[in-house]
């Protein structure tokens, strides 16, 4: 069984591992951590192990910021970043939910197209010749 839960703080350095598998280091964890102890990070399981995870704040206009969604390599294309968006979708503390992701990023853009979100903008200049794409979508 899938499902989706606020991260606890014992769920901390599983988490962390998930993120060092895409990344290749735990540069992460202070922003991972930060996340749980705000509440403001989500896992998915499969059974009860976590193969996924989503953070996002409120920072950006005071609308909800989705900020990373990873999957762990060997779970994705199974529906978990989808299952974390729908959560954060239904669950988020504001009514406007934004998001980005590279432009070469071709898998998160058809996650971000498939679960109804819009682009709404580029930001150049974060990546070097891999501009940013923003969505958007209310719920």
């Amino acid at each position: 069984m899938n499902n989706v839960v606020q991260a606890n703080i014992t769920d901390l350095d599983k988490v962390v591992y998930i993120d060092s598998e895409v990344i290749g280091n735990t540069s992460r964890r202070r922003i991972v951590k930060n996340a749980i102890d705000e509440k403001r990070c989500l896992i998915v399981k499969e059974m009860n192990d976590i193969v996924g995870f989503l953070i996002y704040d409120t920072h950006f206009f005071e609308c909800s910021f989705i900020s990373l969604i990873i999957v762990s390599p060997s779970k994705r294309r199974k529906g978990y970043a989808s299952q974390l968006i729908d959560y954060m979708m239904s669950h988020s503390p504001t009514t406007k939910v934004f998001s980005s992701t590279n432009r070469s990023n071709e898998r998160m853009k058809l996650v971000f197209e498939k679960k109804g979100f819009s682009q709404s903008g580029i930001i150049e200049n974060l990546d070097e010749g891999d501009p940013e794409i923003i969505y958007y979508k209310t719920r």
